[in-house]
């Protein structure tokens, strides 16, 4: 594997701080450095993945499609680069010299230090039965994992999970939205043993198997069976599973093996004492390869206090670490699960506890000598923070056990419900963001110190820039001390700018930037490399501005933008060819059978744009598939894009009684002179013949409805979740005057509307009244709007299988079957 060195130019005399791991505790534990004393150090960390520092977190998201890698990133390249950090990803260290206070990685790099760190993290457990280094058998623990998973779900299939804990049930959860058939296998008769009673592992299970897994408890693994390959699971009760996938999750270790080569004291972890340093004083720990007294932890809360001891230490004032008491809040595939203190009761504990299964809520208070020891909570677990606040201060409860149970709002105020003043009664030790470890303190301090918003406290202390389950939290905080100073500001692109899409569309014109990495830099983005919603945005809005000279970027498209295919649940694609205004013909229709034969698709449907919908194509088919469709003259349709989908018409005066206009014929003009137009949002047409509106033109982005004195136009309509009339822009009494209207309001949006913005909020936000004063009043504005789409369009996408050669992805510049602007105002 390759890796990436990123070395600052300069000549260094401090001492010189080597990390190794480049996850979260080794990151955090530099970040609190920096923050005390950040010119004390010279650093280098060394990652064994090819990546920058990521929420391993958040990997669950990642894989049920909720979130993309760039969205998860912690630390970008930015931050090693701002912090003069040297970072070697991709080359794990394989070896310590203490005598030398060197280290060696597995490429051959050998780097002295003055101060090691070791945050190596821990394994994941492989059960040793037999099968298990077979393919297709994987753990989950980092994005490699994730890779994994995704393409054994794009091909389809089934999954076995053994585990039933928390990065079980999530992987699980992933791959059952992936498609994939999932059945849970958990050693112990309760899931989530560790955080959850048997109760609220009934409830939990009772909710996954609803959702579709399977989910087996007190199941015992006897074997993996395969030949050369993963294909079933064996319990040793005789049942076989059958699996394409087998995805191991119960439990990890610390990863202790460089640690003891180099012979340092190891326990179950690396020791370390208060200031986590080793029996190595030159040599510090933290995370999970760590033991301190015994203990060893995964949990992010205590790993934070770890790394907070340990930069005190290394900057002169040594606090010592002291394990406290901790809670787990998580999200287990959508569900809200809490847990703290002991929960298994006994020596004089007595449980409170609220159970209603038809909402799906269970929560269970132990109470010890009128003091609070355990909580878990199923369904609902607003009052989490608190029940732990009570329970780490030791609390007496006997004045408000009777509405305990009900939580702050009742306890406190007699049945109050005023969610601020629960809020407002936890002390400053209060945790409120579970996954950065932030206290309610921190976030007072952090808006005490000018972040008066949601996005500059999740800037600063990072409470609610992770899962953002403790996003209500935050912002209750916010309006609790700043009351009406809260600042809302301008809805920005995304967490990566302070800018909203006006702002970003109108700089690209003001400063003539031709680039992606050029509107990040000179608008400051936060991160080097965007996300996964400003990418695609920035890309089109370049698109749009440089027809012709700016290159489009496939990477910061969609997948199904990328592929040219839409994505269906079980990984394979759907294929729709374009057809000309709802029109056919035997060659086409013959092609179309003869491909569905071929690849043996197991449907095809009408769409509701008049065109035939195959589906089932598999993803290493659709090149060959678009080769026969494109052997019968027939182009994508761009079911898939954010651009023109299709232009559906009646037949018009042509064979009807009723038809006014030769609205066939139009709607062909207007579908070739439009398609391959990228454009904000995806974009329908539709061309009825008479004011019966057969092809339901008032329903569409741009709609005609042709009556006896020329065209009725319409735009801003949709059919989807919420259904829109269309407005009246206006009518115009030639086929030439509709097609130049279509073409300059159709540049209009392009121009003016938001990525993602449809027309219909569009027109809402904007207001009709402002789009029929850029149309209608001034002909020669409307005939420049038309000029500049026309002239997009002889740069436009064109047919984008077309130009599929060799395995070669080019865009096409010369688009088939187009007419030139000439003919089509003809």
């Amino acid at each position: 594997m390759k890796h990436e060195v990123l070395t600052p130019a300069t000549t260094d005399t401090r001492e010189h701080l080597v990390v190794i791991g480049n996850g979260m505790a080794g990151c955090r534990a530099v970040e609190e450095l920096l923050a005390r004393d950040p010119g004390r150090y010279r650093i280098t960390i060394f990652g064994a993945e090819p990546l920058v520092n990521y929420n391993r977190i958040m990997l669950s998201p990642v894989l049920a499609g909720e979130k993309t890698f760039d969205e998860i990133v912690i630390n970008g390249h930015d931050w090693y680069a701002d912090n003069g950090i040297a970072l070697v990803s991709g080359d794990p260290v394989t070896a310590i010299d203490r005598d030398a206070r060197t280290v060696a990685t597995r490429g051959g790099l050998v780097t002295g230090y003055d101060r090691l760190l070791i945050a190596t993290g821990s394994d994941p457990f492989i059960i040793p039965v037999p099968g298990h280094d077979l393919p297709g058998v994987i753990s989950f623990r980092d994005m490699q994992d994730v890779e994994h998973m995704l393409a054994a779900a794009e091909r389809g299939g089934s999954a076995v999970v053994i585990g039933g804990g928390l990065l079980g049930l999530e992987a699980a959860h992933g791959l059952s939205l992936r498609g994939m058939t999932v059945t849970v296998l958990h050693l112990m008769p309760t899931l989530m043993e560790r955080q959850l009673d048997e109760a609220a592992g009934w409830l939990l299970k009772q909710a996954l198997e609803a959702r579709g897994q399977t989910v087996l408890t007190g199941a015992d693994t006897a074997a993996i069976l395969g030949d050369g390959r993963v294909e079933a699971i064996r319990l040793k009760d005789g049942r076989e599973i059958a699996a394409d996938l087998v995805v191991m999750a119960v439990g990890i270790r610390p990863s202790v093996a460089l640690a003891r080569a180099a012979g340092l004291e190891v326990g179950r972890g690396i020791k370390v004492d208060d200031h986590m340093v080793t029996s190595d004083p030159r040599i510090l720990a933290v995370g999970e390869c760590v033991e301190h007294d015994g203990q060893v932890y995964g949990l992010v809360a205590p790993l934070w206090d770890m790394c907070r001891s340990l930069a005190d230490a290394l900057t002169g004032s040594p606090s010592g670490y002291r394990p406290t008491a901790t809670a787990t809040k998580l999200k287990v595939a959508g569900l809200d699960v809490f847990s703290a203190g002991d929960f298994g009761g006994g020596d004089g504990a007595e449980d409170i506890v609220l159970r209603d299964a038809a909402r799906g809520i269970y929560k269970r208070v132990v109470v010890r000598d009128d003091r609070i020891v355990g909580a878990v909570l199923y369904g609902d677990t607003a009052d989490g923070n608190w029940y732990f606040d009570l329970l780490k201060k030791g609390e007496p409860i006997a004045d408000i056990r009777d509405a305990l149970i009900f939580g702050q709002a009742f306890a406190s105020g007699g049945g109050q419900t005023d969610p601020k003043a629960a809020v407002a009664a936890l002390s400053d030790t209060a945790e409120i963001c579970g996954c950065n470890g932030v206290t309610k303190g921190q976030v007072v301090s952090c808006i005490g110190k000018g972040a008066h918003s949601l996005d500059a406290v999740r800037a600063t202390c990072k409470a609610s820039a992770s899962c953002g389950s403790c996003t209500g939290l935050v912002e209750t905080l916010l309006a609790l001390t700043l009351g009406d100073e809260v600042e809302a500001g301008p809805k920005t692109m995304c967490k990566c700018t302070s800018f909203g899409h006006d702002d970003v569309r109108r700089e690209i014109v003001a400063q003539d930037m031709r680039s992606i990495p050029e509107v990040m830099q000179k608008l400051h983005w936060s991160t080097p490399d965007g996300c996964s919603s400003c990418r695609p945005a920035l890309n089109y809005y370049l698109l749009c501005a440089l027809p012709g000279e700016y290159v489009d970027d496939q990477q910061s498209r969609f997948v199904n933008e990328r592929m040219h295919a839409n994505i269906q649940k079980d990984g394979t694609y759907s294929v729709v060819p374009r057809m000309w205004g709802g029109i056919t013909s035997p060659k086409e229709l013959r092609a179309i059978a003869d491909v569905v034969e071929k690849f043996n698709a197991p449907m095809v449907k009408v769409t509701g744009g008049q065109r035939l919908d195959i589906f089932g194509i598999r993803k290493e088919d659709l090149p060959a598939v678009w080769a026969d469709l494109n052997a019968a003259g027939m182009v994508s349709g761009h079911a898939y894009g954010k651009s023109l989908r299709t232009v559906k018409t009646c037949v018009g005066s042509e064979w009807c009684r009723f038809g006014t206009q030769d609205s066939t014929g139009l709607g062909v003009k207007l579908e070739r002179a439009t398609w391959g137009s990228w454009m904000p949002h995806k974009f329908k047409i539709a061309v009825s013949g008479c004011p019966r509106n057969c092809a339901e033109a008032t329903i569409k982005d741009f709609g005609v409805v042709c009556v006896d004195s020329g065209y009725e136009l319409h735009v801003g309509g949709n059919g989807g979740i919420k259904v829109r009339a269309t407005d009246l822009l206006g009518k115009v009494a030639t086929e030439a005057e509709a097609m130049e209207m279509c073409a300059a309001f159709i540049q209009l949006y392009r121009e003016e509307a938001r990525y993602l913005e449809r027309t219909a909020p569009w027109i809402e936000r904007v207001g009709l009244a402002y789009v029929q004063s850029r149309l209608l009043p001034d002909a020669e504005a409307r005939a420049e709007l038309a000029r500049r789409f026309f002239h997009s369009q002889s740069f436009s996408q064109g047919d984008p299988w077309a130009a599929r050669v060799a395995g070669e992805e080019r865009e096409m510049h010369a688009p088939m079957a187009r007419f030139t602007p000439q003919e089509e105002m003809a």
